[in-house]
């Protein structure tokens, strides 16, 4: 298989299972807070097949690998009640900050086992000796990435996104205006931050990458 087509494979792949885990983690938290919605329709589960969405786990990610030579993209949304939950004022926070930290969590494992990752190994690589090793750096390389460009673009203050239950638990009751407006053009205005404004985050993920692996 080409090396181009392998790389688009492989993070399309990592993008899926990423998403879904963020999504679980959703669930879980729910569940964990009094609502088992996500539990009783079969979505607390990582099985990936249970969370794709087309548009954001498969073509949106393809686009943007094609496009600009990263991805990232989103799964189904995990549903659940936010009346079940037992704490009315943070529930929802809570239930939303889950995902992004699912991420971070990824990132900080397979990071971590990068940093450690012994100095004959890597200077292997470095000489060409070991390409079955190289091809798994570059995965694990590849995860690491993906998961804090899905954690910080998530936590962005714009529904859907994750972050906007936080903006929403603490915006006061005479800003609820900019809580309707951001709730019905959420969507398009994530979407354009996605395409046109995220390389302005590529200087925190970069940052965050090199503090976790200890890599350039």
């Amino acid at each position: 298989m080409d090396q181009g087509i392998q790389n688009i494979v492989l993070w399309i792949v990592i993008v899926l299972f990423s998403a879904s885990i963020h999504e679980f983690f959703h669930g879980l938290v729910a569940l964990w807070q009094g609502d088992s919605t996500a539990k009783d329709e079969g979505r607390l589960t990582l099985n990936p097949l249970k969370h794709i969405d087309p548009m954001g786990s498969v073509v949106i990610p393809l686009i943007l690998v094609l496009t600009v030579g990263k991805a990232f993209g989103w799964a189904k949304p995990v549903p659940y009640n936010p009346y079940n939950l037992r704490d009315q004022k943070w529930g929802a926070v809570y239930v939303g900050l889950a995902g992004p930290a699912s991420n971070f969590l990824i990132a900080l494992v397979f990071g971590l086992s990068l940093r450690f990752m012994p100095v004959g190994v890597l200077a292997g690589i470095a000489e060409g000796q070991t390409p079955m090793l190289a091809a798994m750096v570059e995965a694990l390389v590849t995860i690491v990435l993906v998961n804090i460009i899905l954690g910080l673009f998530n936590l962005m203050p714009i529904p859907p996104l994750d972050g906007s239950k936080l903006l929403f638990a603490v915006l006061p009751p005479h800003l609820e205006h900019i809580k309707a407006m951001l709730s019905q053009y959420g969507f398009i205005l994530a979407l354009f931050f996605a395409v046109f404004l995220f390389s302005s985050l590529m200087p925190v993920v970069i940052f965050l990458f090199r503090l976790i692996t200890g890599m350039g």
